[in-house]
């Protein structure tokens, strides 16, 4: 068994989460949010995995907390329906379709940026007219980071780190609109 070194991961987190070149980023999602909210529009979350995991906490967080109404995909009769009618790679982008309205936006996660769902959801969604965030890692060159608006990268191949650090992110811009980290429900 080999020794885990702690403090070379957690010093990971420190060097990529929390640069201060992030901080613009940061601001401009909270500008799309707030501007969601003022034209009673919604953020729509959407992701795969431990990223599908996060948009759903982000889309009750945004609405609970920050009070800009949020939605996600992740129900199984969706995701199966949507994915055996329009294909694996199409069920986003349709369910964005059935969903949306003109001003809202779409924050779409993909630790690769290459899942092809994804990728298609970023696509249909600049087609609608919407803006579009995205929480990607690995390469800088990744084709869902070539799509988005604003793009929250995580320069790692690692994919907890990079998970871990997407979710600090969307909850930062959560308790930037509320104002303060501490608060009552």
């Amino acid at each position: 068994m080999t020794d885990f070194n702690y403090k070379t991961y957690f010093d990971k987190y420190k060097e990529l989460a929390f640069n201060e070149e992030i901080y613009p980023l940061l601001n401009e999602f909270k500008s799309i949010a707030l501007k969601a909210k003022n034209e009673n529009a919604k953020l729509i979350f959407a992701g795969n995995g431990a990223s599908a995991a996060i948009s759903a906490h982000a889309a009750v967080d945004f609405t609970k907390q920050a009070k800009v109404r949020g939605i996600t995909f992740n129900e199984a009769d969706l995701i199966t329906c949507y994915s055996n009618d329009f294909g694996y790679e199409n069920w986003m982008s349709e369910a964005i379709k059935s969903y949306y309205n003109k001003n809202d936006a779409v924050v779409l996660t993909s630790v690769s940026g290459e899942s092809p769902s994804t990728v298609n959801a970023a696509k249909t969604a600049k087609d609608l007219g919407l803006k579009v965030v995205t929480f990607s890692g690995k390469s800088v060159e990744n084709s869902l980071k070539s799509i988005g608006d604003i793009n929250f990268w995580v320069d790692s191949r690692a994919y907890n780190i990079v998970e871990c650090i997407h979710m600090i992110w969307v909850t930062t811009v959560i308790d930037s609109i509320v104002g303060k980290a501490e608060y009552e429900v």
